[in-house]
Order: C-alpha cells, then sequence, then structure tokens
C-alpha cells in the first residue's frame, strides 16, 4: 500500500494527482503544517527536512516532491517519456519548478504578509515570480504541455503553485500581472482532467478532518 503524508498545499496536490492520473490506492494521511505536525518524531523518521509531502511505497520512504514523482513515474512506466528531448523537457520543467517557480512565490508571500518594511525583498520575488510566468507563458505559447505533446510529471508539478499562484496574484498585484493567455488555457485544461479534480478533492478534504 501507497501511504501518502501531505497537506492542502501546492506541494501536497502534486503527488496525489499523479497517484489519481495512475489509478493507484493510496492512503492519505493528513500532516497538518499550520498546527506543528510535520515537527512530530514519526513524520520527521519519515520526511528528515521536516517537510510535506513524503511517501511510503512498500519498503521504500521518499520525502520532496519531485522525487517523489519520479519515482511514481519511473515505477509505474507512466507520464515520463522514456527517451529524446520529450523526456529532457520533462525532466527540466521539473526542475523549473522545484527550484523557480514555487521557491519564489512562496517567497513573495512570505514578505508580503510579514511585518516591518520589506520592501526590496517584496519587489525582487514579485519581479522574479511575474519573470517566471513569463517563461512558462512563453513555453505554452508553442507546446500544448510542458513536455510537448504529451501530458506528464512536469505539468504535475507546475500545475498547482501555477494555479494558485495567479490566484494570488491576482489579489495582491493585479496592474503588475500580464495577459498570460496560454497559461490560463493550459491551467483550465488540467484542472478540468477528472484525476486532477479528484485529487484536489481529497487534498481539501483534509482540512476538514477526512483521510
Amino acid at each position: 500500500m501507497i501511504v501518502l503524508y501531505a497537506w492542502d498545499t501546492p506541494n501536497g496536490q502534486k503527488p496525489a494527482i499523479l497517484l489519481e492520473e495512475l489509478g493507484v490506492d493510496y492512503d492519505l494521511r493528513a500532516v497538518d503544517i499550520g498546527k506543528g505536525a510535520q515537527d512530530d518524531p514519526a513524520f520527521r523518521a519519515i520526511s528528515p527536512n521536516g517537510k510535506i509531502p513524503a511517501l511510503v511505497d512498500g519498503d521504500v520512504t521518499l520525502f520532496e516532491s519531485g522525487a517523489i514523482l519520479l519515482h511514481l513515474a519511473v515505477n509505474h512506466g507512466r507520464f515520463l517519456p522514456t527517451n529524446g528531448q520529450a523526456r529532457a523537457d520533462a525532466l527540466a520543467w521539473t526542475f523549473w519548478q522545484v527550484g523557480g517557480l514555487g521557491p519564489m512565490i512562496g517567497q513573495w508571500g512570505h514578505f508580503l504578509m510579514a511585518d516591518g518594511d520589506h520592501t526590496y525583498a517584496r519587489e525582487r520575488y514579485l519581479a522574479e515570480t511575474l519573470r517566471l510566468y513569463g517563461v512558462l507563458e512563453g513555453r505554452l505559447a508553442k507546446a500544448k504541455n510542458l513536455a510537448g505533446p504529451d501530458y506528464s510529471i512536469a505539468d504535475m508539478m507546475v500545475f498547482p503553485w501555477a494555479k494558485g499562484g495567479l490566484g494570488f496574484l491576482e489579489k495582491a498585484a493585479a496592474d503588475r500581472l500580464p495577459d498570460l493567455p496560454a497559461t490560463r488555457a493550459w491551467i483550465e485544461r488540467i484542472a478540468g482532467r477528472p484525476a486532477v479534480a479528484q485529487a484536489l478533492e481529497r487534498m481539501a478534504a483534509l482540512e476538514g478532518g477526512a483521510r
């Protein structure tokens, strides 16, 4: 049995989306990061960094969302191109999210809500977030999905942050936000996938105490 430890955040949503797309049974267990559950020693034994998500797959434990999605895609032989430019693109965009879009949105949000004068930090991370959305728009204006024609783990990695970040930008920096037509169309298409909708529904239920 696969066990996913997560909370309803973009990082927590990523592996749930892939598991639903794969159609495999899994036990979804809540790690309420608002109450400090990530610091519980039992969870730290699975995720030494004290972050969600984490996964137990038989006798294998993993933390870090990118590692989890790669593990599942390789083990199940789906949603990761096997060779060539498509595989290279899937890996590149997966790590682009891990090192770029997620952290930059997160840092901007942190300093936006922090007390004190953080004008430089807010502007620095907002500018970088907007730059990254421009990079994403450029890719999606030329390709149906991030790895090319086929839906892959790269799309599952980027989608939760792109969707959530766009909503945040519309509330807090609408005057700086470009149109992003290709990105918006891609978000709408991914959100319309039944497995994605099911994953987001299950994740949202965690905050209500459901499993």
